[in-house]
C-alpha cells in the first residue's frame, strides 16, 4: 500500500507540472489575443473545488491525470460561437498560435529544468581513453561483427571519436538496420557494420556490447553466497577467476557459465590499505531471482563512473540543456518512427503505472535524476501532442493550416468525424499503455532510463 501511495504521489508530482504548464501556456496565449475562458481545470471529470476570477472558474477535478482549458466559443454550433471574444471568432492565424502554445511551453520546461539543474550540479561522465569495449555477448550482433574486449570504436555511422551515450543512442535509434563502425585493435583499425536487434525487456535496440568500465557491487542478496562471504555494496570488482572485470556482464556470464564449480572473486573497499585487494571463493547457487533460474552468488554488479561534477554559468547550462533535450527528442521521433515502421513493438510504450514507478525510482535516486526525467516527460508531451492526432494540439494545428492554404474551412461533419475516430483512438491507446504497464510488472525486468 505503501509503495502504491509513494507512486500515485509522485506520479501526481511529475504530471502535475507537465499539466499545469502545458495548460497555462494555452490560457496565457487565450488571454493574450483577448479569448474569454470559461474553465482552467487541473484534472477531468466533475468539478471538486475551486475559485471564480473574471470570467473565468480555476478548478481541480475528480481525475487528476490531464487538463484542459474550456474557451468561449470554441466549438462549432456553441451558443458563443459568434462571440467576438470567442476562440472560433479569432482569425487562424492566432488560433495556430494558442494551439501551439501547449507544447511549446513543454519544451520551455524541458529546457528551463535541465538548465537550471545544470547551474547547480552538472555531471559528465570521462572517458579519458575513449569508448573501449569491455565486454560484448556471445552470439550478439556485436560478436558477429568481429568485436571483441578491449577493442576500441574509433568513428560509428562516419562520427569520429564517439562516446558510449553517442553509441547507445545510435543503437537504440538504428533497432534492425546496420550501423557502420569502425575499430582499432592493437594499433590497426578495420571497418565492420553492427545490426542492432531489438532487447525484448527493454524495448529499444541492442548491439550486445558494453563499455570498458570500473564495476563495483550495486547490491548483495540476503542469504545468498556473497553476502556470506562478505562482500558488501560499493566493493569494487577486479577479477574473477583471473579474468579482469570492466563490464557489468563479465561477472554474472563467468558465474553462469560455472556449472555450480567454485568461483574466486578479487576485491577491494573503501577503506582498505592503498593497493590492498581481497580474494574470496564462493560455491554458486542454481536459483531463480529475477527471471529463469541459473547459477548465481547474489552479486548486482554496476558501473563506477568516472563522473566530473562541476557548475555552469547560465548560457553553458542552456547551451548544455538544449543539446541534451535535442538528444531526447531524437530519441523520441525515433522511437515513435521505429513503431510506425513495425521495427520497434507498442508494447515499449509506457502509461500512467509506468511513468510512477520512474517517477518514484528517480525521486529515491535525487533531485538530478527525478530533474532530468521531468524534463524528458515534459519534451515526450510536446512531441506527442504535435502528433496530428485528432483531439491533440497537432491535429488542429494541422487543420488551422490546411485551412489557411485552402482559404476556407473545413466541414463541420469532417471536422466532427474527426474528434469521434480521435476520442476512440485515445482510448485505445490508453488501454493498451495500462495493459503493457500490468504485463511488465507480471514480467520483471524493465529498463527505467538511459541516460544518467
Amino acid at each position: 500500500m505503501m509503495t502504491l501511495l509513494s507512486n500515485l504521489w509522485w506520479l501526481l508530482v511529475l504530471i502535475g507540472v507537465m499539466i499545469l504548464v502545458h495548460e497555462l501556456g494555452h490560457f496565457w496565449a487565450a488571454r493574450a489575443f483577448k479569448v474569454k475562458v470559461d474553465v482552467f481545470s487541473f484534472g477531468f471529470g466533475p468539478r471538486l473545488f475551486g475559485f471564480q476570477r473574471g470570467d473565468t472558474d480555476y478548478r481541480f477535478s475528480l481525475f487528476l491525470f490531464g487538463g484542459y482549458v474550456k474557451m468561449v466559443g470554441d466549438q462549432p454550433g456553441d451558443a458563443h460561437a459568434a462571440d467576438p471574444d470567442g476562440f472560433l471568432a479569432k482569425p487562424r492565424w492566432q488560433r495556430l498560435i494558442i494551439a501551439f502554445a501547449g507544447p511549446f511551453m513543454n519544451v520551455v520546461l524541458a529546457v528551463a529544468v535541465l538548465t537550471g539543474l545544470y547551474m547547480v550540479s552538472y555531471e559528465k561522465i570521462i572517458e579519458d581513453n575513449g569508448a573501449i569495449v569491455g565486454h560484448v555477448v556471445a552470439d550478439s550482433p556485436a560478436a558477429k561483427a568481429g568485436i571483441a574486449a578491449g577493442d576500441k570504436i574509433v568513428k560509428i555511422d562516419g562520427a569520429m571519436n564517439p562516446d558510449w551515450e553517442a553509441i547507445m543512442t545510435r543503437e537504440i535509434e538504428r533497432v534492425e538496420r546496420p550501423i557502420s563502425v569502425s575499430v582499432e585493435r592493437g594499433g590497426r583499425v578495420f571497418e565492420t557494420s553492427v545490426t542492432p536487434l531489438l532487447d525484448e525487456k527493454s524495448g529499444m535496440g541492442d548491439a550486445g556490447w558494453e563499455g570498458q568500465n570500473a564495476i563495483q557491487v550495486g547490491s548483495v542478496s540476503d542469504g545468498m553466497p556473497a553476502a556470506a562471504a562478505g562482500l558488501q555494496k560499493g566493493d569494487l570488482l577486479l577479477k574473477v577467476n583471473g579474468t579482469p572485470i570492466h563490464s557489468r556482464y563479465t561477472l554474472p556470464d563467468i558465474i553462469r557459465r560455472s556449472d555450480g564449480k567454485p568461483v574466486t572473486v578479487e576485491y577491494s573497499r573503501t577503506g582498505f590499505a592503498a593497493g590492498e585487494t581481497r580474494t574470496v571463493t564462493m560455491m554458486p547457487k542454481y536459483t531463480a531471482m529475477d527471471g529463469p533460474a541459473r547459477w548465481m552468488i547474489g552479486v548486482a554488479p554496476e558501473v563506477k563512473w568516472n563522473i566530473q561534477k562541476t557548475s555552469l554559468s547560465f548560457p553553458a547550462a542552456l547551451n548544455e540543456s538544449v543539446k541534451q533535450n535535442a538528444k531526447f527528442g531524437t530519441l523520441i521521433v525515433q522511437m515513435l518512427r521505429g513503431i510506425l515502421e513495425r521495427r520497434v513493438p507498442a508494447k515499449s510504450l509506457s502509461g500512467p503505472i509506468g511513468i510512477a514507478g520512474q517517477a518514484t525510482q528517480a525521486a529515491k535516486e535525487g533531485p538530478s535524476s527525478f530533474l532530468t526525467l521531468m524534463s524528458m516527460v515534459s519534451l515526450n508531451l510536446a512531441i506527442l501532442n504535435l502528433l496530428p492526432i485528432p483531439i491533440l494540439d497537432g491535429a488542429m494545428i494541422l487543420t488551422l493550416l490546411i485551412e489557411m492554404v485552402m482559404g476556407r474551412d473545413i466541414s463541420l461533419n469532417v471536422k466532427e468525424g474527426m474528434l469521434k475516430v480521435g476520442f476512440v483512438f485515445l482510448m485505445m491507446l490508453m488501454v493498451f499503455v495500462l495493459y503493457n504497464d500490468i504485463a511488465r510488472r507480471i514480467a520483471p525486468g524493465i529498463l527505467l532510463g538511459l541516460f544518467r
